[in-house]
């Protein structure tokens, strides 16, 4: 479904500083499902460059300049973040503050300071700059700005505009502006959800020699994860850290029943030199005798910095790639056949905490980054 010419209830700024931008994007509310107001005021906005074609797709959009350059790029960030922080006095409850009391200055805190309002507004304020002057950028550029990333993958904008409008998807490398503290973040590891069971016999707990307790019989299962020493493994120049782990166990029935089911829920995070399919043959080998299903996966992805527009944002940047630990969309983009990576303003370990925030001048420099290199 394709939707057109929003009327927003909410008008942004583009060419204010790109820190009170990002606190004037933080003000409205989108929790993910609820990104609906955020996309009609980013959509208005856009339509008023008029060097954009914009496409809008519920509530996501792309918007592309056609200036006929050898290259193309594309930017991309989420609107959506996780729900509000529910603790009482968190500074994370104000939709944003500045403590130091002048806006602009400073800390900026409130709920996607990081993840990723400062790396929209980058995007924002770049698509409403480069033009200034009568100045054009040496690439071509396509914007998109989509909804669902903080939600199963099922869900994904990003997901819905590959199947619906891929064709406007095409580049030769992706920026996915998540938060890395302004430092190049080459591809991502992959990640794997698996369910290890175990069954026994219910009984008594009072005559417990009559069944056979689930719960004990998944003590193998925890040994081999907490004996299992994680990789380092180095894809393209980089070191992709591993992680195995056991994020949930679930078993039992009242306090007096001899369980007769336990399942062990397992976290791998695997370096992106291996598919889904070769992670998941490696979790079975280390479990062999268990009962061990997949229940969700994601591929990671490949640094890419070897293509020559990585190479130039790398050395535009000036600072040391390294490698993205965590799972991000860039993935969904090295599918496509565009290497990716991650830049953005913030500390990645702020996401998601109730004292999120970011430094204004880490999304200045973000900008300024994206400028020269565009330029």
């Amino acid at each position: 479904m394709i939707v057109t010419a929003q009327t927003a209830s909410v008008h942004l700024d583009l060419r204010q500083d790109v820190a009170l931008l990002t606190a004037a994007l933080i003000d409205i509310n989108s929790v993910s499902g609820n990104e609906k107001e955020l996309a009609d005021a980013v959509e208005h906005a856009l339509r008023r460059i008029p060097q954009l074609d914009i496409v809008r797709d519920g509530d996501s959009i792309i918007a592309r300049t056609a200036l006929g350059r050898q290259e193309r790029v594309i930017l991309a960030g989420h609107l959506d973040t996780v729900p509000l922080p529910t603790t009482e006095g968190s500074l994370g409850t104000v939709p944003s503050f500045w403590p130091s009391g002048a806006p602009g200055e400073g800390l900026l805190y409130g709920r996607g300071t990081t993840d990723m309002k400062g790396g929209v507004a980058v995007q924002l304020a770049l698509a409403a700059s480069m033009f200034d002057g009568g100045a054009e950028p040496s690439k071509d550029v396509t914007f998109v700005f989509y909804d669902h990333e903080e939600v199963e993958a099922v869900k994904s904008g990003l997901g819905r505009l590959v199947r619906n409008h891929g064709g406007l998807l095409d580049g030769d490398f992706a920026i996915l502006l998540e938060p890395t503290h302004g430092t190049v973040e080459g591809g991502c590891n992959g990640t794997m959800r698996l369910a290890a069971t175990t069954v026994g016999e219910a009984a008594h707990s009072a005559r417990a020699w009559m069944g056979s307790n689930a719960i004990h019989a998944a003590a193998p299962i925890l040994a081999r994860l907490a004996a299992y020493e994680p990789a380092t493994v180095n894809v393209d120049g980089l070191d992709y850290r591993e992680s195995l782990n056991a994020v949930k166990i679930n078993g039992g029935t009242a306090g007096n029943v001899i369980p007769d089911r336990c399942v062990v829920e397992i976290n791998y995070r695997f370096a992106p030199d291996k598919t889904p399919e070769q992670a998941e043959a490696h979790v079975r080998a280390l479990l062999e005798g268990f009962d061990v299903v997949k229940t969700d996966s994601a591929a990671g992805a490949r640094p890419g910095l070897n293509h020559p527009a990585a190479a130039s944002f790398v050395a535009a940047v000036g600072a040391e790639p390294k490698p993205k630990y965590g799972w991000t969309d860039v993935a969904r983009f090295s599918e496509l056949g565009i290497p990716a990576v991650n830049f953005g303003p913030g500390d990645p370990l702020l996401a998601h905490k109730d004292n999120e925030h970011v430094d204004a001048e880490a999304v200045r420099e973000c900008l300024r980054a994206l400028r020269t290199w565009l330029g």
